[in-house]
């Protein structure tokens, strides 16, 4: 009896239950009539009124989906999702997990279906769900199925090009659906997870690169038009950008390194745009206090391919270089000189692959092939990166950064760096090069208030002595870096062009009234850098970009620096000058010299002007016209042009042509300057540095010390007896001593030139045989002094019967009885 009651109650349709005739009534008889509107007002109602019905209903639901999905009644099919996209909109209870749960399972089956049209249909209902904000979260839901199918549809290769746009499109629209429903739920399953990251990540950049490679110009995509913005490019970097703007501080290398693979995969960071643009989206779009993460990934990426090619490493550097422009000051993080230690390691690398020609110091057969000018590119894009992150940076860290590259430069004699690996001295002077290209480029720009700060002594030595290298492009890096650090108020390029202009007020200087620092400044570093510039201007390998720099480090010393005593001090350097372009022993080039005196023309115009003395002025002007009328090569205008007009040698160069030492010091010494160091004529010390240039050997100066000191020492007054003092000594000693005076000097003379003309071994002879002797004479002082503790053992007999005393150890003494416990 009870199953015939059953019967009739599943065919009678007045007994079904009401959720499922509501559920039915929405359906039309011909589905192009579509949803019944008022029978879905109906349905939405019940399921208001009566939640705990919603599983049920969506149940229902599903059944049918599957059941018109298998029929192909497609349009049936589209009104049931209809139906459930208006529920779930309407539906915000605590049961609308369980009603979701038949969504996702109805999404699902739509989305394995071969038809597009249902791929699509499931995609946009699957977004509209991913919108809705629930108001309980649930933790037992999983999407690694829709993170796989939206992944899997980004790469449709259907056959119909619109329709595979579409599919496409879907799918970067399923995945932002699911960023956006898991990224803030902290019960759902990670998407951050590489699993997922290794989906989503190269899915959109497939279909970023794609389609046009349109440049990113700013960090927000600009208003498109309607059609621009149904295009897969413009849809994906949106999807794009938004899932790095979601990503949190322990998220951000997840994310990032699917694009370092896939980029590595498919060869594309030798084409350096698409890498370039990818990074340019990474960089705009998360938040700024990251960016730092990102350079620490490229940075260990750059280190992971040290070995392959030079185009890929210039690619991957280039792209260091575009994030480190786009990121804000300071964003390099903590560990700022890591990034410029990999930076000089590549570039350390790439100057020893170039020189040995393979990857590991060898050349076997099977090698890579290194091509150098792909390897002189990366070089020069290591570069411009160093200066890039250097810009970026705040003065004291940029001030640190200076140090630290400097420690890495092989200074002769200063210190010495890690020497190159396996390129030889070749590589150490490339390095070398290249170090100094580097620093050029982080001391661009550099201001500081404190010179003293900005140019140390332990950083101020080794690149003043790296001046005195016989290497002219060494010479010339070295003088553009402290024109950089000198200049602090942008008066660099006025002294670009080397004239003898009659009004320097056209030039517009910037001239500060000199600190205290500065002037603590010049007279704790002045005269080095007096000689550095007189040494300069000495090197017969000098060209005339040299002698450009040379003016213009004058010239910023004179309005950067200058206080009376330096003004006289580089006007002294400036009349020696003139007096080394004259002079014929130093076997100067006939350009060389006169360059010089175009120099110290155009100097002493400026500086005249700069101090304001009439008669100053009068005179220097007066020069310079007898110049114009009689031998114009001696000034800038003619000498430091493309194709200089010169004679074969200079002769009769005097009178009205030169600067007078004494007249300037007489016009000088009447507007209260100091006449007495005026007239005193600058000559250049010579130290220790100058064994770089091979000018002079560095025994010089320690063998003419020891020399001087030796003859003075009081082991010598030692030695001679003593004398008896009577008065024929004293009477010989007041007549000799102007005598005595005259051969002292004499003999000071020929130890002087002893030193600067002998043959090498025989200095090196004295100063050995000198050696021994002063240590022999501590060995006696050592011996008067230190005596060795009485011994009980009594003293021992020598063989030549003279006693010794000997100290005996402890262990073998031997002690009265009386002192033995």
């Amino acid at each position: 009896m009870r199953g015939d009651i059953s019967w009739v109650c599943g065919c009678c349709g007045a007994l079904r239950p009401r959720y499922k005739r509501l559920v039915d009534n929405i359906f039309p008889e011909d589905p192009e009539d579509g949803l019944v509107k008022a029978n879905m007002e109906k349905l939405t109602f019940y399921a208001l009124s009566a939640p705990e019905k919603l599983d049920r209903i969506g149940g229902y639901l599903s059944e049918r989906l599957s059941r018109d999905v298998a029929r192909h009644r497609y349009g049936y099919v589209c009104i049931a999702m209809e139906a459930l996209d208006q529920l779930l909109m309407a539906c915000h209870c605590q049961s609308i997990n369980l009603f979701v749960e038949s969504f996702l399972k109805m999404v699902r089956k739509l989305l394995e279906s071969d038809k597009p049209s249902l791929q699509i249909l499931g995609t946009n209902s699957f977004v509209k769900f991913a919108n809705i904000e629930e108001d309980t979260p649930s933790y037992h839901r999983s999407y690694d199925f829709f993170v796989s199918r939206f992944s899997e549809m980004c790469h449709s290769s259907y056959e119909d090009p619109d329709i595979r746009t579409k599919i496409r499109m879907a799918g970067i629209k399923g995945l932002q659906g699911v960023v956006r429903k898991t990224v803030n739920d902290e019960l759902q399953a990670n998407i951050w997870d590489p699993q997922h990251m290794d989906k989503i990540v190269p899915s959109l950049l497939f279909n970023l690169q794609s389609g046009e490679r349109t440049e990113s110009r700013s960090p927000s995509p600009l208003q498109a038009s309607e059609k621009e913005k149904e295009s897969p490019v413009e849809l994906t970097e949106r999807c794009f950008r938004e899932l790095l703007g979601r990503a949190a501080y322990g998220n951000i290398k997840n994310a990032v390194t699917p694009v370092l693979m896939h980029l590595d995969n498919h060869s594309l960071w030798e084409g350096k745009s698409f890498a370039v643009r990818c990074f340019k989206i990474i960089m705009y779009s998360i938040q700024s206090q990251h960016s730092h993460l990102v350079i620490q990934q490229l940075l260990g990426h750059l280190d992971a391919n040290s070995k392959n090619s030079a185009t890929v490493r210039a690619g991957i550097v280039e792209v260091l270089l575009e994030a480190a422009a786009i990121a804000a000051s300071g964003s390099v993080g903590p560990t700022v000189l890591e990034v410029f230690n990999t930076l000089l390691r590549q570039l350390r690398l790439s100057v020893d692959y170039e020189l040995t020609g393979s990857y590991d110091g060898s050349t076997n057969i099977g090698t890579k092939i290194i091509k150098a000018h792909e390897e002189r590119q990366l070089q020069e894009a290591v570069i411009r990166t160093i200066g890039s992150f250097a810009n970026t940076l705040p003065t004291y860290q940029r001030s640190e950064v200076m140090f630290f590259i400097m420690g890495k430069i092989s200074v002769p004699g200063v210190h010495l760096a890690l020497p190159s690996t396996s390129s030889g001295p070749e590589g150490t002077r490339m390095i070398q090069v290249m170090l100094l290209k580097s620093l050029v480029q982080v001391t661009a720009g550099y201001q500081t208030t404190n010179m003293l700060t900005a140019l140390p002594t332990s950083f101020l030595e080794p690149l003043l002595s790296l001046s005195l290298t016989e290497d002219p492009e060494v010479r010339l890096l070295v003088l553009q870096i402290l024109l950089s650090l000198i200049d602090r108020h942008e008066n660099r390029p006025k002294f670009s062009n080397i004239s003898s202009i009659s009004d320097i007020s056209v030039l517009k200087l910037k001239v500060d009234k000199c600190s205290r620092q500065d002037n603590l400044f010049m007279k704790k570093h002045g005269q080095q850098l007096y000689r550095h510039i007189y040494l300069g201007c000495k090197e017969q390998s000098s060209g005339r970009q040299h002698y450009e720099s040379l003016f213009a480090l004058l010239g910023l010393l004179s309005v950067e620096l200058a206080n009376e005593e330096v003004v006289v001090d580089l006007i002294r350097l400036t009349l020696a000058l003139q007096d080394l372009a004259l002079s014929t022993d130093e076997g100067l080039p006939v350009y060389n010299r006169c360059a010089v005196h175009a120099l110290a023309a155009a100097y002493l115009n400026l500086i005249c002007q700069l101090t304001t003395v009439p008669a100053f002025c009068q005179h220097i002007h007066e020069v310079i016209e007898v110049r114009q009328k009689e031998i114009p090569h001696l000034l800038p205008e003619d000498v430091f042009v493309d194709n200089p007009k010169l004679p074969s040698s200079l002769e009769k160069v005097e009178g009205d042509v030169l600067f007078l030492q004494s007249k300037i010091t007489e016009v000088l010494g009447g507007s209260g300057y100091n006449t007495e160091r005026l007239a005193t004529p600058y000559v250049p010390q010579f130290t220790d540095e100058d064994r770089l240039s091979k000018r002079k050997s560095i025994g010089e100066t320690i063998s003419l010390q020891v020399e001087v000191e030796s003859r003075n020492s009081p082991e010598k007054e030692e030695r001679t007896p003593a004398e008896e003092i009577t008065f024929e000594t004293l009477k010989n000693a007041i007549v000799d001593s102007v005598g005595m005076e005259e051969q002292e000097r004499e003999r000071r003379r020929q130890v002087v030139e002893k030193f600067q003309k002998a043959p090498f071994e025989e200095i090196a002879a004295h100063c050995g045989a000198r050696a021994t002797l002063l240590q022999s004479k501590l060995n006696q002082i050592f011996e008067i002094t230190i005596r060795p503790p009485p011994s009980p053992s009594g003293t021992i007999s020598s063989g030549y019967g003279q006693s010794q005393n000997r100290s005996v150890p402890i262990y073998e003494m031997k002690f009265p009885d009386l002192c033995v416990y």
